[in-house]
């Protein structure tokens, strides 16, 4: 998992190549690659939203043919139980995606409690400047708005590091350029952002 990943869409065939790794999040590819090294057949994957849980998870079920458990806090207790038996049972990996971590789950099974403690956990966590540059210059390159590497650096540095935070700046970009007939220049980022409360 080496290269650019954009986690606020879900592409109709998910590889590792869309799914960007950098310091901040490679332990999250290395626990999801890795699954034969899992002490059960089972693992917790908690991130914010638009943080790319849900692309990896697909990624994941694509290249292990294990199941995937997406927005499991809203998902019925007993159906996680049985398929993390299953899993035990057939040795096919389960990956459990949420927002928050079990602990935080109003659980009333025991089993199910004392299965989920047993299962490891790992966390997408906040992004690092790196990362937001790049979803930044991707995301808008995508929709027809390019921008140079150091704008998107300047932004970087400059924001919440947090997805929500990239794709309001994103929207936000956007609509301006679009309104304004402008390129996205560090001037008009730094204008255009500065407004709308986005950066400091």
């Amino acid at each position: 998992m080496t290269q650019i990943g954009l986690p606020f869409d879900w592409p109709a065939d998910a590889a590792k190549s869309d799914y960007l790794v950098t310091d901040c999040n490679r332990h999250i590819s290395d626990h999801v690659e890795h699954f034969a090294r899992w002490p059960v057949k089972a693992s917790v994957l908690i991130g914010q939203r638009k943080s790319g849980r849900s692309l990896l998870g697909r990624i994941f079920s694509a290249n292990t043919g294990g199941r995937v458990i997406d927005d499991a806090e809203h998902v019925a207790e007993s159906e996680i139980f049985h398929a993390w038996n299953v899993a035990q049972e057939t040795r096919k990996p389960l990956l459990i995606i949420a927002q928050t971590a079990p602990v935080d789950w109003p659980v009333r099974l025991a089993d199910l409690k004392s299965r989920l403690s047993a299962t490891p956990l790992v966390d997408i966590g906040l992004p690092d400047p790196q990362l937001c540059a790049t979803l930044i210059q991707n995301l808008l390159e995508r929709r027809g708005m390019p921008i140079l590497p150091e704008v998107a650096e300047f932004i970087a540095n400059r924001m919440e590091r947090d997805y929500v935070a990239i794709q309001r700046i994103v929207d936000v970009l956007d609509q301006a350029s679009l309104q304004s007939k402008r390129a996205i220049t560090k001037a008009f980022a730094r204008e255009t952002l500065t407004t709308a409360h986005l950066i400091s």
